[in-house]
């Protein structure tokens, strides 16, 4: 049986925060949507994707707690990402980022992974909790209507789920912008709220109007 603690409730940080240290699944509030959270271990994510009925081909994009724990999914950033990442962390941007060695293989079939600080006190709360990083997705399954409250994605991810921190309605139009920045050059995979030209504009250090 799942746990359903209300996220005012003292304990609902903590509780989510050791069950996905034991491995479990959680769905936890984000900046957009509910999110399913697992702990990035090989056995947690086969956990997710099951639960989910997601694709294997498809990454799950990782979301930290600050930018303090960005090496724990990927190596130093260079100065000019960094930037970008302090300017605009905690927010909409998602950043594409080569994959540290040891991540599992499931979050990412490619080199890179989509990496982000949510906008949201609870999320990085509970991904604190948990180590500092997660891989997060929408608590739905695959090609199923993303449900706008806990209980309408319990119907779908049922027992699957240890967890769940219900902050009543969460929904967000706005997507996150996703970028790829090469050397100097910034390709937007996404299109978001932030721009190329906000992002090249920090990443070349330019003065901002």
């Amino acid at each position: 049986m799942t746990i359903v603690l209300s996220a005012q409730d003292p304990n609902a940080i903590a509780v989510a925060g050791e069950l996905l240290n034991d491995g479990q699944l959680a769905i936890i509030p984000t900046d957009t949507v509910y999110g399913l959270a697992a702990r990035l271990t090989d056995d947690a994510i086969l956990r997710l994707y099951v639960a989910k009925q997601r694709p294997p081909d498809k990454a799950t994009p990782i979301l930290l707690a600050s930018l303090d724990d960005i090496e724990l999914v990927t190596e130093p950033l260079p100065p000019a990402i960094r930037r970008i990442a302090t300017t605009f962390w905690p927010g909409p941007l998602t950043l594409v980022l080569p994959k540290r060695d040891g991540l599992p293989q499931r979050v990412s079939g490619v080199p890179t992974v989509g990496v982000r600080v949510p906008d949201n006190p609870i999320t990085r709360a509970v991904i604190k909790a948990a180590g500092g990083a997660l891989a997060v997705t929408s608590a739905n399954c695959s090609g199923k209507p993303v449900g706008t409250t806990v209980q309408e994605a319990l119907e779908q991810l049922g027992d699957s789920v240890s967890m769940a921190i219900d902050a009543g309605v969460c929904k967000s139009a706005v997507a996150s912008t996703v970028a790829a920045i090469d050397g100097r050059t910034v390709r937007v995979v996404r299109e978001g709220p932030i721009s190329a030209a906000q992002l090249e504009e920090v990443m070349e250090d330019k003065p901002r109007v």
